[in-house]
């Protein structure tokens, strides 16, 4: 009998090591600490503007948190995402990015049945507890690669490329244009697609013939392709996302940059230190992730003088030079 009792004895002290060992870990897991990070991906990381810099940023995450990460590429329905999900969560991951504003609402609707798991994503105003919405407030951005537009162009003539209608920079390349020439005209008209490099390069060639010679592609897989073709046609081209001056410093005037994978880990550090909220916040030039790329030797260094001022000065005010 006091040997059972011994063994009974053994197994509780057991049972409740075995408990308080679990409860630990449940309740750092959801206060934030990073295990695993994985990412969404609507299109591909290879295409050297927004997906590839998604991926550096995930990379940055791995190296400087010290953690595993994975990620998936043509990720685009609900169903998709559920099934990568399921499968993130049963590798341990408790941070998912979804690299796109398609996401918000897809996370939205299953970010309850993960409540240890916090999902991250860009440009949209779906959020919940473990819902995260980072927004790039790119309207200034564009502002300012209007202006740089509006001073360079020879024949007043100025061409936007863009996926979608919506992109709030394309409303503010054309207020900078406008502001910088008001004599200048601004050819606009849209991919509806981040990556049909196709028909925007036939929409190249329309703007080409119309004697556009400034030209802004704000669209992921394809500004690459616009601003090789600007090239071939010596003409100009403000590069997108990423700084694009190594395509041409006679070609790319400069170019309108989102520092993606600085946002990327600011967002896990925030989660590491149990500092990330639910909610929708946003990003602009005072937060060291919306810049201008480097200057092409073609704008004269009293204009990008100029450029520079009014960007520090909406840095102190809030106000566009066309609001002061």
């Amino acid at each position: 009998m006091q040997k059972l009792r011994k063994i009974l004895g053994l197994i509780y002290v057991f049972l409740l090591l075995f408990l308080l060992i679990t409860l630990t870990s449940c309740s750092n897991y959801g206060q934030g600490d990073i295990q695993k990070v994985g990412m969404l991906v609507e299109n591909s990381i290879n295409d050297q503007t927004w997906g590839n810099k998604g991926y550096k940023g995930l990379v940055e995450i791995k190296d400087e948190l010290n953690v595993d990460v994975y990620f998936k590429e043509d990720i685009k329905t609900q169903q998709e995402v559920n099934r990568a999900v399921e499968q993130f969560s049963a590798k341990g991951v408790n941070l998912i990015f979804g690299h796109s504003n398609i996401y918000g609402k897809m996370f939205e609707k299953i970010s309850d049945s993960y409540p240890n798991i916090h999902f991250v994503y860009f440009n949209g105003g779906y959020y919940a507890d473990n819902l995260t919405s980072l927004n790039f407030s790119s309207h200034a951005m564009g502002f300012f690669g209007g202006m740089v537009a509006g001073k360079m162009t020879k024949t007043n003539q100025v061409g936007i490329i863009a996926a979608y209608e919506w992109q709030p920079e394309i409303e503010g390349f054309y207020e900078g244009v406008n502001y910088q020439n008001p004599n200048a005209n601004v050819q606009m008209d849209f991919v509806n697609s981040w990556d049909n490099s196709k028909r925007a390069s036939e929409l190249f060639e329309k703007m080409n013939k119309q004697n556009v010679d400034v030209f802004y592609p704000a669209g992921d897989s394809f500004s690459i392709r616009i601003i090789n073709q600007a090239k071939e046609a010596g003409k100009y081209a403000i590069g997108f996302v990423s700084d694009q001056i190594g395509l041409g410093k006679s070609t790319v005037l400069t170019s309108t940059v989102q520092q993606v994978d600085n946002l990327y880990l600011l967002a896990a550090k925030q989660f590491n230190e149990g500092e990330l909220e639910g909610g929708v916040f946003t990003y602009d030039f005072n937060d060291g992730v919306i810049t201008m790329g480097e200057f092409s030797p073609e704008v004269p260094n009293s204009f990008k003088m100029k450029l520079e001022g009014a960007i520090e000065r909406y840095k102190e005010t809030g106000l566009l030079p066309n609001e002061s």
